[in-house]
């Protein structure tokens, strides 16, 4: 299959001069930041980067591997993170489109399918696969396939390593709020997390990201780090910051670590998509978000691991300015 570069601007499309502006400043920084610290945004099909990060403009659909390949040659972004997989597992076609949009050493950090890491699926989208009687299953029945090792290698882990190659950097398990009616305690979690990575097979990277607070405790970051496994450090709604997820001495738990900045504490999704759509300006500055992730980058560098920060739009506005502020910060310090 050919590389997806095929896709036409318009013949009268002219250069735009914030994205010159935006990717000159992407080169400077991008010189003289360590290799091991990479910058990405939270997927990247957004239309209102154009002018930014792309100097053509995109349909808001079926662009989204020429998008890729623009994104992948912006020098500031050295990895973006694959939400998209956390609904439903890639095709073979799809992986296949990636991997040519990608130059050499572009890692991937991709979400895993909810189908493996939701306890119980009780999102509005699986409310809907109810009501299509797609699924039988309640909101308070347990998802037979949690933590599922052989649905996981089936159909996430082996197709990703055999179409993706190389640039299936890591894959990361997004594990939703577990109900309080599931009495979950830290130590059952720990246990299932130990079993599941213990079935798995060695070598590709994999990092958890939980959005249950309770579960920061000891024996969560011992089941990680006996499999070498990394704790995301995310900023979201209910969780504690970054900073105070870094007050746990055992939180850096392999040779790498991923920062999710994600939302402000206590801004829902919907809200921050409402605020800040189209995502082409910063409109509600987090310094306090900022100060957290570096002092975690400074951390992890100390301990000679690479570090992944990834951006998302809706936690000052637009991530790609999140990214380059943050480096900005970095380099200036």
């Amino acid at each position: 299959m050919p590389p997806p570069d095929d896709f036409q601007p318009s013949l009268f499309e002219e250069p735009l001069d914030r994205h010159e502006q935006f990717m000159q400043e992407a080169a400077r920084l991008a010189a003289a930041l360590p290799a091991t610290l990479r910058f990405g945004t939270s997927s990247w099909t957004y239309p209102g980067w154009s002018g930014m990060v792309y100097r053509r403009s995109y349909p808001k659909t079926g662009a989204t591997a020429p998008m890729l390949a623009e994104y992948a040659r912006c020098p500031l972004f050295r990895t973006v993170g694959v939400d998209s997989f956390f609904y439903r597992p890639p095709t073979p076609e799809v992986l296949e489109e990636y991997r040519h949009a990608l130059p050499a050493g572009f890692p991937l950090v991709m979400k895993v399918w909810d189908q493996i890491t939701s306890y119980a699926l009780n999102s509005p989208r699986h409310h809907m696969l109810r009501q299509l009687g797609v699924t039988p299953l309640q909101p308070s029945d347990r998802n037979p396939d949690w933590l599922n090792p052989t649905l996981c290698v089936d159909a996430v882990i082996g197709p990703a390593l055999e179409y993706l190659g190389e640039h299936a950097g890591v894959f990361l398990f997004e594990f939703e709020a577990i109900p309080r009616s599931a009495h979950l305690t830290v130590a059952g979690f720990a246990e299932h997390l130990d079993r599941f990575f213990g079935a798995l097979p060695k070598g590709p990277r994999y990092a958890v990201e939980i959005r249950t607070p309770q579960h920061l405790a000891p024996p969560y970051f011992a089941a990680l780090r006996a499999h070498q496994v990394a704790h995301v450090f995310n900023a979201w709604t209910h969780m504690p910051t970054i900073g105070a997820q870094l007050l746990h001495d055992d939180a850096l738990t392999t040779d790498f670590t991923i920062a999710r900045a994600l939302l402000r504490p206590g801004r829902t999704f919907n809200d921050a998509v409402e605020a800040f759509a189209p995502y082409d300006r910063i409109q509600d500055a987090f310094p306090e978000g900022h100060d957290d992730i570096l002092t975690l980058i400074d951390r992890a560098l100390a301990h000679a691991a690479t570090i992944f920060v990834i951006a998302n739009n809706r936690f000052e506005g637009s991530s790609p300015l999140t990214i380059a502020n943050l480096a900005r910060r970095f380099l200036l310090r």
